[in-house]
């Protein structure tokens, strides 16, 4: 992933994450990461550039809910 890749999405995600109960942590990780892709492109990060790291993605929202 590109630097500007990996710096939108580490701010993208700790602006999003909150503290409030979380009931279905899958479907939570799983729309976050849509909406990252979608925002990304709106804001011209090419979309290939997100899906190179959907893996890692998935696990830095993860990790940020715990």
């Amino acid at each position: 992933m590109s630097k500007r890749g990996s710096a939108f999405l580490y701010h993208w995600i700790s602006d999003r994450l909150h503290d409030d109960a979380i009931v279905d942590p899958v479907l939570l990780v799983i729309d976050m990461a849509v909406d990252a892709k979608r925002e990304a492109e709106t804001q011209g990060i090419p979309g290939q550039e997100i899906d190179e790291e959907i893996g890692p993605i998935f696990e830095a929202i993860m990790q940020g809910l715990r």
